[in-house]
Order: C-alpha cells, then sequence, then structure tokens
C-alpha cells in the first residue's frame, strides 16, 4: 500500500464512523509511536465488539478519542469537535490532566450540538 501524507495546511483529523458518530484530534497527537488503526488483534480480524472492522487507539487520550467501526478519516485544517466534544466531553481529552468534561454550560452545548448538526459531510 502506498502511503499518503496530508499537505501543509493539514492540521486536524475527523474520524467518521458508523451511526453518525464522529470525534477529533490534531495531527500532532496521531503522530505518538503507540496509535493504532487496527483491524486485527492476535491474527484475527477484529471483532465489531471491539470496534471492528476498523478502529482507532489513541492511548494517551480518553477512550471516546479511540473511534470505533471506523468508515473514513477526513483531513481538515480547522478542527471539529466530534459527537461527545459537542455534547461537553473535552476537546483535549488528556486523562493525565484530568480533561474529561470541557466545563461548558448547558447553552454552550446547545450551541455546539446545532453548529455540529449544520455541518456539511
Amino acid at each position: 500500500m502506498d502511503l499518503s501524507l496530508p499537505t501543509e495546511k493539514a492540521k486536524f483529523a475527523i474520524f467518521e464512523c458508523e451511526q453518525g458518530f464522529t470525534t477529533n484530534l490534531p495531527l500532532s497527537v496521531l503522530y505518538d509511536d503507540d496509535v493504532l488503526v487496527a483491524y486485527r488483534a492476535d491474527g484475527k480480524d477484529l471483532e465489531l465488539e471491539h470496534g471492528g472492522p476498523v478502529r482507532m487507539l489513541v492511548p494517551k487520550r480518553y477512550f471516546y478519542k479511540s473511534a470505533k467501526w471506523l468508515r473514513g478519516i477526513k483531513l481538515t485544517e480547522e478542527d471539529e469537535p466530534g459527537f461527545w466534544e459537542v455534547r461537553g466531553y473535552s476537546n483535549s481529552a488528556d486523562p493525565w490532566k484530568e480533561e474529561r468534561y470541557a466545563g461548558l454550560s448547558y447553552l454552550e452545548i446547545v450551541k455546539n450540538r446545532l453548529k455540529a448538526y449544520g455541518r456539511k459531510k
């Protein structure tokens, strides 16, 4: 398989999953040596209950950043908070800094959700 590299403009990856779920990460996070796009485990195809046929694994972030049932990866110049992030979860999701929740008000969460629904796919 040929290696595909992002352009210099790309700063973020948006992971598009089954049933409209998405998550997002800066490309700089994805360059860590422990980040995986997995389709096999223990020599077998990844099972559905473990996020198969393809999933992300980002060990240094809270697990909602490790996208299951991955269908596509979109590279963007601007960040696009994902399904959980627009509902009040932290966008950076660093467990060592205890960044699980974004600390948003209910009104801010509603505004984020409305903005996310208006995005073009």
